[in-house]
């Protein structure tokens, strides 16, 4: 559900954000992908998702960590977390 909280907070297509093995959302506006891998992609392991959501770890420390794998020049999130 903290997903679907994500994609409704920053509508769009331009990032994906993957929690695997539970799931994905694209969002955050801006251009949108439709073929093979996305140049804006955000991932990390479940426990990371959960802290980062719920405001007990920081984006930008989860990222210096390397807790959270991001690409692309629009894979910031900070603005749409806590949720």
């Amino acid at each position: 559900m903290l997903l679907v909280a994500l994609a409704e907070r920053a509508p769009g297509r331009s990032v994906e954000v993957r929690v695997p093995p539970y799931g994905a959302v694209q969002c955050v506006a801006g251009p949108r992908h439709t073929r093979g891998t996305p140049p804006n992609v955000v991932e990390m392991d479940p426990g990371t998702w959960l802290s980062i959501a719920t405001g007990r770890l920081g984006w930008a420390e989860a990222v210096t960590e390397g807790r959270v794998r991001v690409s692309g020049n629009r894979a910031d999130l900070s603005a749409y977390l806590p949720i």
